[in-house]
């Protein structure tokens, strides 16, 4: 009788000892990220009756809801049996291939680009959700290919098959046409293809291919004006100080404003007059960069740095292919965003509207962003439950003891 209730104590004990394990650094670095969001959103916010409509802290309680909901992701997928989280990615793949098709069918033009769904009083961008639908789809052809022969270089019939993978949404984005999606996608699927191991022939051919790519875009007329305004504002900001130069510039003067310790919380005097556009989206980076100057910049980059050298650990870590190749996948995804973000705040890099990772409000970022966190914790949990591990932590028991 007594059998049965030490089992189910041992199974308690188990998924207890499971949870303790969880990468609290990474964990914690993103937390750090999704609260300071919340602060640096609502100070952005809380002068702009054009966009709250009076209500100060409307935007402040949607993206400590946003936060709250990625959290719940998070935890779902970290929870998740690595079996299913596997079974289920092509099913993720062909939701965030939908996404993408009904967005080019029925989506709202924003800016330019027809990227968002509105679904009643919520709003959605596929192409958020459909970069980690890549980087887990590209790991699985790997995985199933190569499954305990790790050793075994990746040929071309695997490279095909992850470009194919990654090229039906691409096409779908480029569509729309959201070109600071299809950048992020460009350099994550990049990643994906050199951490699979495969021939460095590949790694420059794909380098080659993508230069002669962007030029015909330019030169074929594919490119809108405005994108190619941006281009060339990226490089000289006085061209167009009242168009295209004008967000680069204020940007500029924001960050510049902010001096070492910045103009306190809710102070800064560009972000209260509200000259930057978007401010709460794709530059609010210049928010910290102002009112909590060059430390509080530092700090989000460090928290960023955090996650992508936990990010790369939890694939170093990792025992089995999918593993390994999705957490590379996913630190290239959120290293080469958050370069792209900051650059264009500081003005090294071209204009594009890509969200700064856990920080930039909006729901769809930050969902996608805590289900590949949900992801890099599963690996990291199915990495010490191995047969290999799982004597490491009985060692430095013994030890202490």
């Amino acid at each position: 009788m007594t059998q049965p209730r030490r089992s189910t104590v041992s199974r308690r004990t188990v998924d207890l000892r499971r949870w303790a394990d969880l990468d609290w650094i990474l964990l914690g670095a993103v937390i750090a990220l999704g609260v300071m969001s919340c602060l640096l959103v609502w100070s952005a916010t809380v002068n702009r009756d054009d966009l709250t409509g009076g209500d100060e802290r409307a935007f402040l309680a949607k993206q400590v809801v946003n936060l709250g909901i990625g959290l719940v992701l998070m935890v779902m997928v970290a929870a998740t049996d690595h079996r299913w989280v596997r079974i289920l990615a092509p099913v993720a793949y062909l939701l965030a291939v939908v996404g993408l098709v009904l967005v080019l069918v029925m989506g709202s033009t924003v800016n330019g680009s027809r990227s968002w769904l509105m679904l009643g009083g919520l709003s959605l961008q596929p192409s958020e959700l459909a970069k980690l639908a890549v980087v887990v789809g590209m790991a699985l052809v790997v995985a199933e290919r190569h499954e305990g022969r790790w050793r075994e270089r990746v040929g071309t019939t695997d490279v095909v098959l992850m470009l194919a993978v990654a090229g039906l949404p691409a096409v779908l984005i480029l569509a729309q046409p959201d070109l600071g999606t299809m950048l992020v996608l460009t350099a994550t699927v990049f990643g994906v293809i050199a951490a699979s191991g495969a021939h460095r022939r590949w790694l420059v051919g794909l380098g080659l291919g993508g230069v002669a790519v962007a030029a015909g875009a330019v030169l074929s007329g594919f490119l809108a004006d405005y994108q190619i305004d941006r281009f060339l504002a990226f490089t000289d900001p006085e061209l167009d100080p009242r168009g295209a130069g004008y967000n680069v510039e204020q940007a500029r003067i924001a960050v510049g404003n902010g001096g070492l310790f910045g103009q306190g919380l809710f102070d800064g005097s560009q972000t209260r007059a509200g000259f930057v556009p978007e401010q709460h989206t794709d530059f609010v980076f210049t928010v910290a960069g102002e009112e909590l100057g060059l430390a509080g910049a530092l700090l989000i980059v460090v928290l960023l740095g955090i996650v992508l050298w936990r990010a790369l650990h939890i694939a170093g870590q990792s025992d089995d292919v999918f593993g390994r190749i999705a957490a590379a996948g996913i630190a290239c995804w959120f290293g080469f965003q958050a370069f792209q973000n900051i650059g264009m705040c500081l003005g090294i890099m071209p204009v594009t509207g890509v969200p700064l990772p856990f920080v930039s409000y909006g729901g769809s970022s930050m969902f996608a962003g805590m289900l590949a966190i949900g992801l890099l914790q599963n690996i990291h949990l199915r990495t010490l439950a191995s047969p290999a591990a799982r004597l490491q932590p009985t060692k430095r028991v013994l030890v202490h003891r």
